[in-house]
């Protein structure tokens, strides 16, 4: 990882690479939604993951607990105490949103759908249940690269599969770190089967999940991408070459560029460059990147209807004609953890149960895959319990053995599988096949590979030879030599050789170098305590001296001091201890380093003689090889430890004498042991050896037979080819007429398709594309690569949702629908679908053809425009006059008109408006037509005009200018209004008498709004009758004015008097504001002017 997230680029430049980038909102359709895993101690976890992660993420959280299937959960109320999102109990065909959290319900599984969650009661009543595979499964397929699983504490394996599924979809995984988790079971086999992209304690994987989010940028086009970082994916090739002797050039850029983005995303990396340089000055990492795009997917009976085809069809039929004894040969590569190869062990015994009478069959599986890793787990041969999803009880019984967290495979379905690492693209293919099972490698290769890797098949398969392919895969029409046996399962029969089997264009083997493992690089952190260094006190000064080696004997570290025993060898320098031993050493050494290599028990050897510098001493050595720890595993200690001499001075005696030959019987006694024990070590080795030679030669014997077989199979073989090779050349020749037919017939339907400029759609009968003129360009967005892509796959602008169905629909019933459909653009396509025929009349797929209609649409829309407007001009009850804007003559009249002016038709059309003499008056000459034509509008209201007949009316006239066409008319309207003059005369009139009679009359009236009360008018009489001004009454409520309040004291009085259409009263006295007391009569009358109340009050002064 990146300290601090920088990056030293040397000379003392530190690079940030932390951009200031920001999370996008999330798409109200499409955001991401986390699954989050837990089972025992998950509840603390998830409360604290809830408490540090954003309310406003834009993401969507699902919670899946392991529960008590009888108690009533109380999940939602615990957690809804940490957070401010919503917090919901998961419910059927619920909608997930963003920023809200769902809790699992007890005794459910659970399941998303587009987004829609779905529940489900488990098929198991009780015991171990995988609620976490089972939705990280559905989410993956739902969410693709959105789908995000975060596995908390918990105890077994559940969720280690999802999690698979999610990476294999490039969703992001993440894991709490085993040691912050109260149980530490699930993440640490969450950890085991797949890289995480995080792995922290609980509390920090909310920041570093948003972080992560930040840098996953969104490719818009990814072709464009491609073009852009060709240069660093290149150069990241190269690293990954260099480092893990494996070529990646030939697969698919889009895999690997979705890889390399997630990696960047993890270090916060923006730019392509930087991350080549980050790669350069961090080793780990290209590791790294390397496992990450080992895709290692894989479960049991992974797609049941295949296995079902193998384990009833297949097996049983290549059983039945093979002898008795016979070994049959499989090969599974890519096989990752094992699971396949495995399956198909256990499919075959199940088969071969079958075979009545019981036959003696066996068959050797060979699996291989690229990493190392995934090779020694598959060896192992266990899994965790949570593969009992994928594996019925009965195989769980017969096959596997349970142990303490999972299962392991029987010895006998172990013993048919041989594991090895090997790169299908450059290592020496395993021949002489029954059965080849590569699924889903080939998905991610470019064709180029993808071809190449299928005619190596062909070649490794015996004829008759069957091969399976993933359910995404297939053979290239234009390799030959298989023959389809399930084209839906993908199931292929070996029948013939290919042509040219091209495996010289395969990636060269590159010397690797040593890998670089994550392992390897972490450092040894040394405590200086007391401890430790009286340790090295103690192995300085006071351990024997002692050297430890490799398996080889080079020395890799010496503890003492070694003189004594080991000298340099003249010459080029050699550290060797072999070679370093010296004199009497020499001889012992081998046979006690031999020993050492076969156990991890310490081979002793007593009384070794070391001459050195003309004298001599006696040593114990004692060799052993080290089994732990892991660091210094199969390393060889070698240790000397000296004999002291005796100091007692030997004398002349005859004692002496015996003594001294006593001693010198001894060493000669223990020297003739050791050399028996050498010699009986020896003898061992050397029948070892005889059997391994006995063995190889008969390999050796094998292989001699079969090359001799294989030489006159190709002698005949050349024979064969000779004279193929005249009739191909014929073959060729006629092809060759053939193919310049063909090109011509192509090229002439091809130009004739496109002069058509008919959007012409060839498809087969599965729905793929086969062929496309130019002109589907402008409805499909497609591309000369996309022929053979599903039709159903493609994005296209017709609002024509059904036509899949209606294609499906041809092809069933060979009756053609056609159809006008529109685009999104307001194009109009005339859509036909019809079957296509071969020339012997046999249906082989689809034709259609959208023919663009838009024109002829439009042209329809205008007509349908012109006739509404004719309609209108003909049924319209006021004149219409339509003149040329150039000249002013008269191009159309409605009827109307010319019945008002009393012309005929005929008498209008094609005569200048000024020449029509009851139009004079509006347009008395040309300069006057000029006028109409400037200002583009004009109105006159209130014209006398004289008809033909010497009628005078009164007409309102407006005219504007408009575009017909894109030319300019004036469109004149001719209104009579005789009728409306005649009314406004009258009306005039009558407000005039009614004006004069109430300013002359001679009694008091007031005019009150019958709503409000208040007074809108009063005549001259009542204001001389209180001797007060107008101003003082217009506008105030009634019963505000002094004068009335005896009439009407308030507002509740006026209220009921407002209900009554009439009231009369006489008062007799009343007080003006000039003190004089008057007798009056007061009459009210209600009325109406539309739906407006109003009152009017009659003030009558009564003489006495």
């Amino acid at each position: 990882m990146i300290k601090n997230n920088q990056a030293n680029l040397g000379e003392g430049t530190v690079l940030d690479l932390k951009p200031k980038l920001k999370v996008s909102d999330a798409d109200a359709a499409d955001f991401p939604i986390i699954g989050i895993g837990a089972s025992a101690g998950g509840l603390e976890a998830l409360e604290l993951f809830f408490k540090n992660m954003p309310v406003n993420s834009g993401i969507g959280f699902v919670v899946i607990q392991h529960l008590d299937p009888t108690h009533t959960g109380i999940m939602p109320e615990l957690l809804q105490r940490m957070t401010t999102m919503k917090v919901y109990q998961a419910t059927d065909a619920l909608q997930v949103k963003p920023n809200c959290v769902y809790v699992i319900p007890p005794n459910k599984s659970l399941s998303i759908l587009n987004g829609k969650l779905h529940l489900f009661v488990p098929k198991e009543s009780r015991g171990l249940r995988l609620p976490i595979d089972i939705f990280f499964k559905s989410l993956a397929l739902d969410r693709l690269e959105k789908s995000i699983g975060i596995v908390l504490s918990g105890m077994g394996s559940d969720g280690s599969i999802g999690l698979k599924a999610i990476k294999e979809k490039n969703g992001i995984v993440v894991v709490q770190d085993p040691v912050s988790a109260k149980f530490d079971s699930m993440p640490r086999s969450a950890i085991d089967s797949v890289i995480a992209d995080i792995v922290a304690p609980v509390e920090e994987l909310p920041a570093k999940l948003m972080a992560l989010l930040r840098y996953f940028p969104e490719i818009k086009s990814e072709s464009d991408f491609l073009v852009k970082t060709k240069s660093s994916l290149d150069k990241i090739i190269i690293l990954l070459r260099d480092q893990t002797g494996h070529d990646f050039s030939m697969y698919k850029k889009s895999t690997l560029l979705r890889r390399i983005e997630r990696r960047k995303g993890i270090h916060h990396i923006d730019k392509m460059q930087t991350y080549v340089r980050f790669l350069q000055e961090n080793p780990s990492e290209i590791e790294l990147l390397f496992k990450e795009l080992l895709i290692g997917v894989t479960s049991f009976f992974r797609d049941p209807a295949v296995w079902d085809k193998l384990k009833e069809e297949i097996i049983p039929n290549m059983l039945k004609d093979i002898p008795e004894g016979k070994t049959l040969r499989a090969w599974v590569p890519a096989c990752s953890t094992g699971e396949e190869a495995y399956s198909l062990a256990i499919v075959f015994e199940e088969a071969l149960s079958k075979i009545k009478p019981p036959k003696s069959i066996k068959l050797q599986i060979f699996a291989t895959d690229l990493d190392l890793l995934s090779i020694e787990k598959a060896r192992k041969g266990f899994f965790y319990s949570s593969i009992i999803k994928d594996i019925s009880p009965e195989r769980i019984t017969k096959f596997f053995t349970l142990e303490n967290d999972g299962y392991r495979v029987n010895t006998f379905i172990r013993e048919m599988i041989v594991f090895a690492p090997h790169n299908v693209t450059k290592d020496p293919p395993f021949t002489k096949l029954d059965l080849l099972t590569c699924r889903n490698m080939l998905i991610y290769m470019e064709p180029e590979l993808q071809n190449k890797l299928i005619m190596l098949f062909n070649y490794s398969l015996n004829q008759g030879g069957i091969m399976m392919l993933g359910t995404a895969e297939t053979v290239a029409s234009s390799i030959k030599g298989f023959e389809v046996v399930d084209s839906k399962l993908k199931f292929y029969k070996r029948i013939s050789k290919s042509v040219s089997p091209e495996f010289s264009n395969f990636p060269s083997s590159y010397s690797q170098t040593k890998r670089v493992t994550i392992d390897t690089m972490k450092e040894t952190k040394v405590v200086e305590n007391i401890q430790t260094l009286t340790d090295q006190i103690l192995l300085q000064r006071f351990a024997p001296a002692s050297v430890l080696v490799n398996s080889k004997g080079d020395i890799i570290y010496i503890t003492g001091r070694t003189g004594k025993y080991l000298e340099p060898v003249a010459g080029k320098a050699n550290w060797n201890v072999h070679a370093m031993a010296r004199e009497g050493l020499r001889n012992e050494l081998p046979g006690a380093f031999r020993k050492a290599l076969q156990s991890f028990e310490p081979a002793y050897i007593d009384n070794i003689k070391i001459v050195e510098n003309g004298g001599f001493h006696f040593i114990n050595l004692t060799v052993q090889q080290i089994e732990s720890p892991d660091a210094l595993k199969g390393m060889i200690m070698v240790v000397f430890t000296d004999i002291p001499t005796s100091t007692e001075s030997v004398s002349g005696t005859s004692k002496s004498r015996k003594q001294s030959a006593t001693l010198k019987q001894q060493e000669l006694e223990a020297e003739l042991k050791r050399s028996n024990e050498d010699l009986n070590s020896v003898r061992e080795e050397m029948q070892t050896s005889q059997e391994e030679l006995k063995s190889t030669n008969e390999e050796l014997q094998s292989t001699n037979e079969e090359l001799q077989s294989t030489n006159e199979e190709l002698t005949t073989s050349k024979e064969e080819l000779q004279s193929l090779n005249e009739e191909l050349q014929t073959v060729n020749t006629e092809l060759q007429s053939k193919l310049v037919d063909f090109e011509q017939a192509n090229n002439d339907m091809k130009n004739l398709l496109n002069s058509t400029e008919i959007a012409t759609l060839f498809l087969d009968k599965e729905l793929n594309i086969r062929r496309f003129t130019d002109p589907v360009t402008k409805i499909f967005k497609l591309r000369a690569t996309d022929t053979g892509r599903p039709f159903t796959d493609l994005v296209c602008d017709l609002k024509y949702p059904e036509m899949v169905s209606n294609a499906l629909e041809v092809i069933k019933t060979l009756t053609p629908i056609q159809k006008e459909v529109a685009t999104v653009d307001g194009r109009y396509y005339y859509v036909r679908i019809m079957p296509y025929r071969t020339l012997d009349d046999r249906i082989d797929g689809l034709v259609i053809t959208f023919t663009d209609i838009s024109a002829a649409k439009k042209a329809e829309e205008s007509l349908k425009l012109e006739n509404q407007y004719r309609r209108l001009f003909e049924s319209a009850k006021d004149g219409i006059l339509i003149l040329n804007y150039e000249t002013g003559k008269i191009i159309d009249v409605n009827p109307f008109l010319v019945g008002m002016l009393g012309y005929s038709h005929e008498q209008l059309i094609e005569k200048s408006i000024w020449e029509i003499g009851s139009l004079k008056d509006i347009v008395t000459n040309k300069d006057k037509f000029s006028e109409l034509q400037k200002k583009e509008f004009i109105r006159y209201e209130n014209l006398p005009l004289e008809t033909a007949k010497g009628r005078k009316i009164n007409v309102e006239f407006v005219s504007n200018v408009y575009l017909v066409n894109n030319k300019k008319v004036i469109q004149c309207i001719i209104r009579d209004i005789s009728d409306r003059v005649f009314v406004q005369e009258a009306l005039v009139n009558a407000e005039t008498r009614y004006k004069h009679l109430f300013e002359s009359v001679k009694d008091g009236i007031i005019f009150v709004e019958g709503e409000t009360g208040k007074i809108n008018a009063i005549n001259p009489f009542f204001t001389d009758l209180i001797g007060e001004t107008k101003e003082n009454f217009i506008g105030k409520e009634v019963w505000d004015v002094e004068f009335l309040k005896k009439l009407i004291p308030n507002k509740s009085t006026f209220t009921e008097l407002s209900q009554k259409k009439s009231f009369h009263s006489i008062f007799k006295e009343i007080e003006t504001s000039n003190n004089k007391r008057i007798n009056i009569e007061f009459i009210s009358t209600v009325y109406f002017i539309g739906n407006q109340k109003n009152i009017q009050f009659f003030i009558h002064e009564i003489a006495v």
